[in-house]
Order: C-alpha cells, then structure tokens, then sequence
C-alpha cells in the first residue's frame, strides 16, 4: 500500500490523501460525525434525512437533476450513507475527473438550500424508505436487536426514525442541526486513487474555506445497563423466523478488538465456520447463517444472525448458545485459529482494491477513532492473536446477563411461534449459557 497522509488545517478540517498511482478512478469521500447518536428523541431520524437533502438542491445546482445529470455524464458512481455516529458522501469517477467530483460533493455538503417544498416532497421518500425496511425483516429485525440491546437512547433507536418524527420536522429544524455538527472539526475529507498531492490539497482547501467553524455539539454516552437476558419478538407472516442472537461487548479503543474479530469470524465468517457447519449444512435449519462485531466510541457487540426454519427455532438458538459455550472452555486449536487469521487478512486484502473502499477504509477509522492504522499493521494485529486472548474475550462476553435476542417471525398473538415455538418466556428459559 502506498503511504497516506493526513493534514490538520488551521479550522480543523481534516485531509486524508491515500494514493493510489495505478488506478484509474479517484474517490473523493466527506464524512461528518453526525449520526442517530447526535440526536434527540424530537429530532430521531433527522440525520439521515438531511442527508437525503443535501442533494435535493444547492445554491449553485438548484435541483436534484442539476446535480445527479452533472455526475452521471462524467459516468460517477455516487452515494451517501447515515449510521449512529457518522454521516457520508462519496462520488467516484475517472482520475481525470477529480476536480469535478470534488466540486460537486463540497458543494451539496457545503451549501444545501433545505427549501420546505422539497423537505415535504422527500417526507413520502424517506417513509417509503421505512415502509421498504418494515417489509424486509432480514433488515428489520437490527432495528429490534439494537432495541432490546440499548432500549430508549440514542444507540436503540432506528436511524431512520418514525414516521411521526419524519413528518414534523421542518426547516429550522435541518439549519439548526446541520450549524451544530456540520462544522470543521467533525468533517473529514478522503481523497483516494490516482491524483496529484500539491493540487488535491489546494483544491480541497478552496472548496472548503466556507465551512462553519463553530464549536461541535456532542452525543450523549451509551448507557450499559441489563442484568438477566432480553428478548424482543415482532409478529411478521414469514416463510422462516430471522433472528439475532447476540452479546454486548466493548467499544472500538479496546485492544481486545482484534480477539473478537477472530472469534466472530471463528463462529460465522464464512462458509468453514462453526455456525454455518452446524445450522445450515449439519441441522439443514437455515440458509443465511452471520457472525459480526460491531464496535462504537462508546459501545459495542457481536451479533449472530439467521434465517431459520420456523419449526427448529429453538434448536437453532440452542446450538448458537453452545458454540458460545464451547469458546469459554476450550481453547481454539493452532490449525482452525491460523486458517481463521488467513480468512480475514486475504478479506482485507481483496477488500481494498477500488480506490472507494480505500476511503472508506481510512475515513472510517478517522470518524470513530480519530487514529488510523495501515492494512499491514492491522494484518499483523490480528496475526499476533493469541487462543488464549480469544477464550479470554469469550469468558468476558458470553455470559447469561449480556444476551440479547431479537426475532420476526410468524409470532402467535401470545408471542409463541404460530408452528409450534416457544413464547417470550420460554424463549428466555433457554437463554443461558
């Protein structure tokens, strides 16, 4: 990997340069730390909207049209993206085009003009968006997981928000909002592929210079609080129960991290793993069977999720509760642990090689952790793994009182399974490790 470089301007705005020579394409990705943290209850889902306005119209491109036709002719990928603590926008196109996808995307973060009959007009798209989401349980059913982890706050609450919320929300309202988090000091600005350092810089600089500089307002921390297992259940007609099973653990400055993404991946990184060999090719019970970690500034989990056989939902949670178990008493063995380390280096590896996912790769440490870490050094964090580190880890995290459960599924109106399953209370009669 060729070495980035990250620059500290005098507002606080941060540059991060990762060149790539070779390729062909250059991304120009903001982040900003605004996120459904950042919110309140009044305002839950404000974040994610305001992005979706950004590109409803500038100063200097009016409409959506204006901004979408100016990146497509030039063949630009584009996007952007809400998650609990950041914001994102991104465009990707021909090196040669980098001065105008810098342009455009400094422009919609910079200057979005929030007309009211425009947030109106985008209410119905943002509530179709959390009807699309209502009607896929396989997304869904994070929203209830993130729920029965962290309940009434912001880390529990949808980043979409509600419908109630979307539709009252006004323009005041996005103008406040974006003046208390949209500043210099939480913005960061990727630029990565093929481009000429001197100019980006320059460039970027010019683009920028009218960001608001005022103080960043914070997010209130994560609180932590459950002593007995959760469980959430949400009746849905479904053709298999899609459920997470899953434990707290702790946030992204923890060094433990590198264990725990080895255990994760230990249970259900990929087709040879514990879970997937158990459920879906051992017991036939499901067809999608994941194990991720998911670590915040101030929190953090694993989480298993599958899409099971209504009928053996019990079973499935039982053997997912048993390869917990298994990791606290016995250690993993060299020729598993060393495959396991080989699985997520070549990910990672395979992982970086468009210059979008280059950005995303920097920026994403940058936002949260404000420190980054090259693909070598992160290769080397995680081959220094130890199986006595991963038990220890196990040990911390898979105990009865940080299990959470979350389940949609064709639910008896007393909460059972309508095949036969158990209700909420006999669901939690089996949560134990």
């Amino acid at each position: 990997m060729n070495k980035i470089k990250k620059i500290i301007l005098d507002n606080g705005l941060r540059i991060i340069l990762a060149p790539q020579p070779q390729n062909l394409a250059t991304t120009v990705l903001v982040l900003v730390e605004a996120g459904s943290k950042y919110e309140t209850k009044e305002i839950n889902g404000l974040s994610h909207f305001l992005e979706h306005m950004c590109f409803k119209g500038t100063k200097k491109r009016p409409t959506t049209m204006d901004i979408s036709s100016e990146l497509e002719e030039i063949g630009a990928q584009y996007n952007a993206f809400t998650g609990m603590e950041y914001t994102g926008y991104y465009a990707k196109a021909q090196s040669k085009h980098f001065s105008k996808i810098l342009d455009i995307i400094s422009d919609i973060y910079l200057n979005p003009v929030f007309k009211s009959e425009e947030i109106n007009k985008e209410k119905g798209v943002v509530i179709e968006e959390i009807n699309y989401i209502e009607d896929t349980p396989i997304r869904k059913v994070w929203d209830i997981f993130l729920e029965a982890l962290y309940g009434d706050q912001p880390a529990g609450w949808d980043i979409l928000g509600s419908k109630e919320v979307i539709q009252k929300l006004n323009r005041e309202d996005f103008l406040k909002y974006r003046n208390e988090h949209y500043v210099a000091k939480s913005t960061i600005v990727v630029v990565a592929g093929n481009f000429d350092e001197k100019e980006t810089i320059k460039e970027i600089q010019d683009a920028f210079k009218g960001i608001i500089s005022e103080k960043k307002f914070g997010k209130v921390k994560t609180q932590e609080s459950q002593n007995k297992p959760e469980v959430l259940l949400k009746f849905k007609q479904t053709d298999q129960t899609h459920l997470i099973l899953g434990v707290r653990a702790f946030d992204i400055f923890d060094e433990r991290k590198y264990a725990l993404q080895i255990l994760s991946d230990i249970l259900g990184g990929g087709f040879s793993s514990r879970l997937v060999q158990k459920i879906r090719e051992e017991m036939g019970a499901a067809y999608y069977v994941h194990s991720g970690a998911d670590l915040y500034t101030d929190h953090g989990y694993l989480a298993v999720s599958a899409g099971v056989d209504n009928k053996k939902i019990d079973d499935v949670i039982k053997a997912i509760l048993n390869e917990f178990k298994l990791l606290t008493e016995k250690a993993v063995v060299e020729e598993e642990l060393q495959r396991v380390k080989d699985h997520l280096t070549g990910g990672l590896i395979l992982g970086l090689e468009t210059s979008d996912a280059i950005a995303s790769f920097y920026g994403g440490q940058e936002i949260i952790a404000k420190k980054i870490i090259s693909p070598e050094d992160l290769i080397k964090k995680i081959q220094a793994v130890k199986s006595e580190e991963i038990m220890a880890v196990a040990k911390d995290i898979f105990q009865n009182n940080k299990l959470n459960l979350a389940i949609i599924g064709p639910l008896s109106a007393k909460g059972g399974s309508a095949s036969g399953g158990k209700d909420k209370r006999g669901l939690e009669s089996i949560l134990k490790i």
